[in-house]
């Protein structure tokens, strides 16, 4: 089925609006919301950005996507160089709908680029409608990828959540966990499932594919990474990131 062509307003100054940032390692943006929606990308560097939807972790070739008028902070967790489109409001209703972490591709990321070179004008043309119209379509099938951390509601799974959160390579069962948090195995397993969506393994290794991926982000060693966040050898780590992110741990920031 041909995709339904976008409506754009008629004022193309304010349809996609380029900023660039340059942040220090450490520095954490307040809960704030924009009137536009926020396509965040992360040239190099690594940021979380948190929503009451849970953590989003954002490594280069990934960016995340923030609709219109959504409370959220972003905490960077190394230098970090952002490229950020915000996008009327209007147009981005037509597109994503919810806040995700999106995979960004070689021509992507020229076309993020490239959208900083061009000066906005009141009407679409030239140069500038070709990115802008280009960068609108490619936001219409650009992927998801998993770097989504669910937080539970729960008081008895937030105690799990919060103990590995502060220490990833907590290795206790849900058995262990049900001893100390007053719940069977079963129900901490079942209220994983349905407030997250992930089970409870998967759940901890997005902790640790998080937490990660900040210290390989400041150059830390890829086999103390591995071991630190709860992986008994430096090949069971790597096989685990290379699933998620499609490059081994030693070559991801390097390229």
């Amino acid at each position: 089925m041909p995709k339904r062509p976008l409506r754009l307003p008629a004022d193309a100054r304010r349809l996609i609006v380029a900023e660039r940032y340059d942040y220090a390692a450490g520095t954490v943006l307040e809960d704030h919301t924009h009137d536009a929606a926020q396509l965040l990308y992360a040239v190099s560097g690594v940021m979380a950005v948190t929503t009451a939807a849970g953590n989003f972790v954002v490594p280069p070739l990934r960016a995340v996507w923030i609709p219109a008028n959504v409370v959220h902070s972003v905490a960077m967790q190394s230098d970090v160089s952002i490229r950020t489109l915000l996008i009327h409001a209007a147009v981005a209703r037509q597109l994503l709908n919810s806040v995700q972490v999106v995979s960004i591709s070689p021509f992507m990321r020229e076309l993020i680029l490239q959208a900083f070179l061009e000066p906005a004008r009141r009407r679409l043309a030239g140069r500038r409608e070709w990115i802008v119209r280009l960068i609108l379509d490619e936001l219409t099938v650009i992927p998801a990828v998993p770097l989504h951390l669910p937080r539970p509601r729960d008081r008895r799974l937030r105690r799990v959540a919060d103990a590995l959160l502060a220490d990833p390579a907590d290795a206790r069962t849900l058995a262990d966990w049900s001893l100390t948090v007053g719940a069977s195995r079963r129900t901490l397993m079942r209220g994983f499932q349905r407030e997250t969506g992930l089970g409870f393994e998967k759940w901890r290794q997005q902790v640790r594919l998080q937490a990660a991926l900040a210290r390989l982000a400041r150059g830390e060693p890829v086999t103390t990474v591995a071991l630190d966040v709860g992986y008994a050898t430096p090949g069971a780590f790597a096989t685990m990131f290379r699933r998620a992110l499609g490059r081994a741990p030693s070559r991801y920031f390097r390229d």
